[in-house]
């Protein structure tokens, strides 16, 4: 009989350690649900992305959610309208997805990594919870449709170093508490409807490398903090209402290499430093500067890109520049430049298009000078 006994319980403990097993490898009921909340709100035809959102256990098997092995906890979603993923070769087309983010995301509270990227039709605005997930990395919503500002309170995402919002439909300012992201390396903004000014402390992103703002409605003057960002390499302002002049100190960073000003209201001249520095990319077309070209290129000078088209430069083409390890594009024209093109290179591989619309400007590729 004790026998019989001790075996019941044995079986009994086995069917508890068996039920707790599958209790710890399911994920967590209340993130099941929010995940399903979440799916609600959207709309996804052609791929079938949310096809495989079945069952009780979300870490397993659900197309681009991710879960901390330990926990069981939902660290990730990551969902790409643009893939190479086998349904999307399946599908033989990008994804199109409709609908809308819904709040019940941030009950996702150990969510590390937000990725619904280049949807195309994902409209209404950022909740704003987002702001209370404190273990957040990564925010990516790049090519959607999303409308509305960015949360007030971003900079509570201490953790965040990626923070990507372009290609969509947001306004108002760039909230001051952004300056908080002090781990941020990637800041990307562009082509949205943003308005007011560059936060004047910006500088205090210390890890910050790219900070892309192009295409937006930015006023106001460039903040010479962004020049005291020792890691910073890309920087794009171009296509804003930016005005003001060129900060010197760009010049005068060590890894900056790309430089886009272009098609702003910026005035000024251009600053001498700039052209033997570390920038290989620099956009100045488009804007109201004035002044001469600096005659200060040297051995240093190293441009793929030297664009100043467009502007109101007067003066010659100096005679510095021929002494630029390499310039690849150069585009000089739509200014009041006057005298002779340097020769040889870079200006032998370099057409009329390039100096064209000056105001006295000659030599090949022009025309000949008259004696």
């Amino acid at each position: 009989m004790d026998t019989k006994k001790s075996f019941v319980i044995l079986l009994s403990n086995v069917v508890v350690l068996l039920l707790t097993a599958t209790v710890v490898q399911s994920c967590l009921p209340s993130d099941r649900a929010a995940l399903l909340e979440f799916r609600a709100k959207l709309n996804e035809p052609y791929i079938g992305v949310f096809n495989t959102w079945k069952g009780l256990d979300c870490c397993n098997g659900w197309y681009g959610v991710s879960c901390d092995p330990n926990t069981r906890r939902v660290a990730g979603i990551t969902l790409h309208g643009e893939s190479e993923d086998p349904i999307f070769q399946k599908a033989k087309r990008s994804g199109l997805m409709t609908g809308s983010i819904s709040p019940s995301i941030c009950k996702l509270t150990r969510l590390s990594g937000i990725i619904i990227a280049d949807w195309k039709g994902i409209s209404g605005g950022i909740p704003s919870c987002i702001e209370n997930l404190p273990f957040l990395r990564h925010l990516d919503l790049v090519g959607n449709k999303i409308s509305g500002v960015i949360p007030v309170n971003i900079g509570k995402l201490l953790r965040l170093k990626v923070l990507n919002l372009a290609d969509n439909y947001l306004y108002g300012v760039i909230p001051p508490s952004i300056t908080r992201l002090t781990s941020l390396s990637h800041l990307d903004l562009r082509n949205n409807n943003i308005s007011g000014v560059i936060p004047r402390d910006i500088g205090r992103l210390k890890m910050v490398s790219r900070v892309l703002l192009s295409g937006n409605k930015i006023s106001g003057q460039i903040p010479e903090s962004l020049t005291r960002i020792y890691r910073l390499a890309d920087l794009e302002l171009s296509m804003n209402r930016i005005t003001g002049p060129i900060p010197a100190s760009f010049g005068k960073m060590s890894v900056l290499a790309t430089l886009n000003l272009g098609g702003n209201l910026i005035s000024g001249e251009i600053p001498g430093t700039l052209m033997a520095s570390s920038i290989s990319n620099l956009n100045l077309s488009g804007n109201l500067i004035t002044g001469r070209i600096p005659n200060t290129f040297g051995p240093r000078s190293y441009f793929t890109v030297l664009d100043l088209a467009n502007n109101r430069l007067q003066g010659p083409i100096p005679a510095s520049i021929s002494a630029a390890s390499f310039i690849g594009h150069l585009d000089v024209s739509h200014n009041h430049l006057c005298g002779k093109i340097p020769t040889g290179s870079p200006f032998d591989h370099l057409d009329a298009t390039s100096f064209a619309y000056n105001t006295c400007l000659c030599g090949k590729p022009l025309g000949n000078c008259k004696k």
